[in-house]
């Protein structure tokens, strides 16, 4: 410290925040690592307690032995595996595993950690918008969409039919007869398309603005014979249907739009008199200091700054941001028409909130 830092300040404290530095930079470099071992297998290869040398590990993965053997360095050292440095084995005790591995899913938090590595690659851009403004274009993410879609595949997915569309009162047997259902930032299209195979007598369509994504559903979709879901590059905010939709869904696709009141008008106008919007979204309050101990506070903060908000930002949008908050989403839904909105937390996922709206 300089004199005149050290005559202001706790030395105690600050070698205590020094060394809380110190700690974040490992744990950054840590989470580099375990997504690597998620995208690599390397968890799942080193499941039900399959450890070995790195020799061994690396022949199960069909990986270069280099590479598993200095990744395995980190994760002995990060305490993710065990080390026998008397036998030089390595092992992934199954307490670990259980929040590692795919099989783990809906729980396999490796699988978030993707996005550490996909945030950093737009670093500069970022940066240089802190200095002149504007935002980072969606086009910069190219794995974007890929990690949300696996993201969603354990949060939603598996729990849609089960757990999240019973939060609208009678949805399942009105679904089992035939009605018509939208869903806005479709992305692939997976949410549609599982309800399009469980509900054949309903209608379902996917927008997106991602042209991408749009095509990989549309492929799925046909590979199967799946002939009651359509997906469509589309803008939602100006999607301009009246009265056409029994059940509008949004899976963590609102805040991060350019025009999301424009967006909650266009659902609005879209659903029929006895229609509901189901919207899934980030479980935050609308103000800083009641997410001071948020589990997902600063990883949420994070992913506002470096695609969220500034995505937004780029098509000269609001940049709502990811804590938007559930005050602001409950204003804006009652803005946008909605006089009936019921706010629910499900236990299997912390990271979101659920809103069922009514005119």
């Amino acid at each position: 410290m300089t004199a005149a830092t050290a005559a202001t300040a706790d030395t105690t404290r600050a070698e205590a925040f020094g060394a809380r530095l110190l700690d974040v930079m490992n744990h950054g470099a840590l989470s580099l690592m375990v997504s690597v071992g998620h995208r690599t297998g390397l968890f799942d290869a080193m499941a039900g307690g399959a450890g070995g040398t790195s020799a061994d590990i690396a022949r199960r993965a069909r990986l270069n032995e280099r590479y598993v053997r200095e990744w395995l360095g980190a994760m002995a050292v990060g305490r993710i595996v065990e080390h026998d440095a008397a036998r030089s084995t390595f092992r992934l005790p199954p307490e670990h595993a259980a929040s590692l591995t795919r099989a783990a899913a809906p729980n396999n938090f490796a699988a978030l950690f993707q996005y550490v590595a996909l945030l950093g690659s737009v670093e500069d851009k970022v940066v240089a918008c802190f200095r002149q403004g504007g935002g980072v274009p969606y086009a910069a993410f190219p794995r974007f969409q890929e990690v949300m879609a696996e993201d969603s595949g354990q949060s939603v997915l598996p729990c849609l039919v089960g757990t999240i569309l019973p939060l609208v009162p009678g949805i399942l047997a009105r679904l089992e007869d035939g009605i018509d259902v939208l869903d806005v930032g479709c992305g692939a299209g997976k949410a549609m398309l599982l309800l399009a195979r469980r509900f054949p007598r309903s209608r379902f369509t996917g927008v997106d603005l991602s042209a991408q994504g749009i095509a990989a559903a549309r492929a799925e979709a046909a590979r199967e014979g799946i002939v009651n879901a359509r997906f469509e590059v589309r803008d939602a905010a100006r999607f301009g249907e009246t009265a056409r939709y029994d059940l509008v869904t949004a899976f963590d696709a609102v805040h991060d739009q350019a025009d999301p009141a424009g967006l909650l008008s266009s659902v609005h106008a879209a659903l029929r008199a006895d229609g509901v919007f189901l919207m899934q979204d980030i479980r935050a309050s609308s103000r800083v200091a009641e997410n001071l101990d948020h589990p997902l506070g600063i990883f949420l903060y994070t992913v506002s700054c470096m695609h969220c908000m500034t995505v937004s930002l780029a098509e000269g949008g609001a940049g709502l941001g990811t804590c938007w908050g559930v005050d602001t989403a409950k204003r804006m839904l009652a803005e946008a028409g909605f006089r009936s909105v019921t706010v629910t937390d499900l236990p299997h996922d912390v990271q979101n909130t659920y809103f069922v709206a009514r005119s």
